[in-house]
């Protein structure tokens, strides 16, 4: 078993397809073939089955192993980023997960300030739902992923807290609130975004004894805009994904206060590479300084 049957195996296992493996690692198909066939030959398992209607599909075996494999590759590139910081010469891969409204607001700031310092590190983004997120740290798909607490099994750092608002139609009954109390929306057709949004909503309530009805669940938060601006139902948003308000949908403070925080989270803090450190460190550094963003219709005290 050596370093290119594993990366083959994980590119086999990633793409879904020997042809598309042997393209990225250079290899003739015929040479994938007796690649696998030698790695499962000295594993002694089948880790790989081909299926008429499903295509390629791991084993059990296959996808426990695929996640002992990627942390073998971690190593050996840690060991090679290791070598380039000796020679000053700082280089690696950085796979980083975020949910869409990190990955549009906070994301691309922090990857241009790698590129522009770090020109020999290689990023590759992977966005979906927190959960989502959660899930590819889990099975190490991702090296680091932005995440909303509780974490759990995962490392973190604080990385930036936004605050939760409102959201409402324009000509809401509740419109002429400055401040809306949690207690006004207890009767309130309510929507929440799901996959791992939920829990500061829910302790908003919480804190404000009141009941949350929930009317509707979305998964993503121009569906829930749009929604609020039909008068479906009340939002309660986070500030970053209310920079851009569609004509109709106003926002107004909430009492209590309630706050959405982002993490940065990895498998281990104690074991994490130079590439991956960088990049947290550049993250930490740059929401340090931007400082917090206001959404438009709160900024100079408009409501």
């Amino acid at each position: 078993m050596n370093n290119t049957q594993i990366r083959l195996f994980v590119s086999i296992a990633e793409s879904g397809s020997f042809t598309k493996a042997g393209l990225e690692m250079n290899m003739t198909q015929p040479a994938v073939s007796r690649a696998i066939s030698a790695l499962e030959a000295e594993l002694a398992v089948k880790l790989l089955l081909r299926d008429r209607r499903n295509g390629l599909m791991l084993t059990d075996i296959g996808k426990r192993v695929l996640v002992v494999f990627r942390e073998i590759l971690i190593g050996y590139d840690k060991v090679e980023q290791e070598i380039a910081a000796e020679k000053g010469l700082e280089k690696g891969l950085i796979r980083i997960g975020a949910f869409p409204v990190a990955s549009a607001h906070l994301v691309p700031k922090i990857i241009r300030e790698i590129a522009a310092s770090y020109p020999e590190i290689e990023i590759r983004l992977f966005e979906g739902t927190v959960a989502e997120v959660k899930e590819w740290l889990e099975a190490r798909i991702i090296d680091v992923g932005l995440i909303i607490p509780p974490e759990g099994e995962f490392d973190s750092v604080p990385l930036y807290r936004e605050k939760l608002y409102a959201v409402l139609q324009d000509d809401h009954p509740l419109r002429h609130k400055h401040v809306i109390c949690v207690k006004d929306l207890e009767d309130e057709p309510m929507l929440i975004c799901r996959s791992g949004y939920e829990p500061p909503v829910v302790d908003l309530f919480k804190r404000g004894d009141s009941n949350l009805n929930v009317k509707y669940e979305v998964s993503s938060y121009m569906t829930a805009l749009s929604m609020v601006k039909e008068g479906l139902a009340v939002g309660v948003m986070s500030q970053l994904s209310l920079l851009s308000l569609p004509p109709g949908v106003i926002i107004r403070e909430l009492a209590p206060d309630a706050y959405r925080d982002i993490h940065l989270a990895v498998n281990s803090l104690a074991e994490v590479s130079i590439a991956v450190r960088l990049f947290m460190d550049t993250a930490l550094r740059l929401t340090s300084e931007s400082g917090t963003a206001v959404p438009p219709s709160i900024q100079g005290g408009r409501v």
